[in-house]
């Protein structure tokens, strides 16, 4: 099953069933970054029996016997004081249980035009992808970067590791300008065990510049996700009136007419999309494209569906490349400056 990069369009029951996803506005109000996550995790729970994630299952599948090298803490008690036999919960996606988020922290991740910028998405976004994987008894480490990798902490599961990764979120950032090859070239001697590589940017930056530093990570057998997190207004360009834009970056600043750019950008923005998703495909790379005011709960969905099906699904174009690669797509919304 090829990667593939899709755009995210809301779900028909949205239209219809608005009250099941939580406003985000509201969530990115709460200052305390565990409980962003842990209403965002608690909701998601709640609505896997309900359409559009029925079917979808982050429990356990089935039980099978217990045996010599498995974590005893997984052994089910009340199951063996019925058989007086002992028994583990198989997870769906038990498969791989390591994981490294590697979040972006650059200054381009500071816009926002939703009422909450990119960083904070994608903060909360990481925050309730640990919180839901270590919940499952996964390692999970995170990697924060802007010019360089700013913050690293190896990917365990024991007690106090969450605070650890929202305590690393939560630090103020020093806001430099993006470079993603650097810190990806560090991350890919970093990440020493196979892991999946959970990368949650913008990804502002020629596509092409990509290739060598993520060819570099599936060299060393690492599953990768690209998560795109953008702002709806850097995906349509829908400005109503004639604005002043400053690069976040480099601080110069251009006076725009939407009306009269707006085709050129979407072009470019189109152009530059096809060109990441040409460099991610024939890595066997997934990229989740997902704008700023996409619900979290489908995100994390998004995520865990990406996941599940990475991890069993072989891929003969990782096979060619000498990486044993998993993935496929996952459908997201994306896009960028070009």
């Amino acid at each position: 099953m090829p990667s593939s990069t899709s755009r995210a369009e809301p779900h028909e029951s949205q239209g219809t069933d608005t009250h099941r996803w939580i406003d985000l506005k509201t969530l990115m109000a709460i200052q305390d970054l565990q409980w962003r996550a842990k209403t965002v995790v608690d909701g998601f729970q709640t609505g896997l029996h309900r359409s559009p994630l029925h079917g979808f299952s982050v429990e356990f599948s089935e039980y099978r016997p217990f045996s010599m090298g498995d974590d005893p803490r997984n052994i089910d008690w009340k199951l063996y004081a019925r058989s007086d036999r002992y028994y583990i919960k198989k997870f769906e996606d038990e498969t791989n249980r390591r994981c490294y988020l590697v979040v972006d922290q650059s200054r381009s991740m500071n816009y926002g035009s939703v009422g909450y910028s990119k960083l904070d998405y994608a903060r909360t976004l990481s925050a309730t992808i640990a919180f839901q994987l270590i919940r499952q008894r996964d390692a999970v480490g995170l990697i924060t970067f802007d010019a360089v990798v700013a913050d690293l902490l190896t990917a365990r599961y024991r007690t106090g590791q969450l605070k650890r990764i929202l305590s690393m979120l939560e630090r103020p950032t020093s806001g430099e300008a993006t470079d993603l090859v650097s810190p990806l070239r560090q991350v890919s001697d970093l990440v020493r065990h196979r892991s999946l590589v959970t990368i949650v940017s913008d990804f502002l930056v020629s596509p092409e510049e990509l290739q060598t530093p993520l060819a570099f990570l599936r060299a060393r057998k690492h599953e990768v996700v690209l998560m795109r997190v953008l702002d709806p207004r850097e995906i349509d360009f829908q400005h109503p009136n004639p604005v002043m834009v400053r690069d976040l970056e480099s601080g110069q600043e251009r006076f725009v007419d939407p009306t009269l750019v707006r085709e050129s950008y979407r072009k470019r923005f189109e152009e530059h999309e096809a060109r990441l998703k040409a460099i991610a495909e024939p890595l066997g790379i997934a990229v989740v494209q997902l704008p700023t005011d996409y619900p979290l709960e489908l995100a994390l969905h998004e995520f865990l569906s990406q996941r599940e099906r990475g991890l069993t699904t072989r891929q003969a174009v990782g096979d060619r490349y000498g990486t044993g690669a998993h993935s496929g797509g996952t459908p997201g919304q994306g896009g960028s400056r070009g």
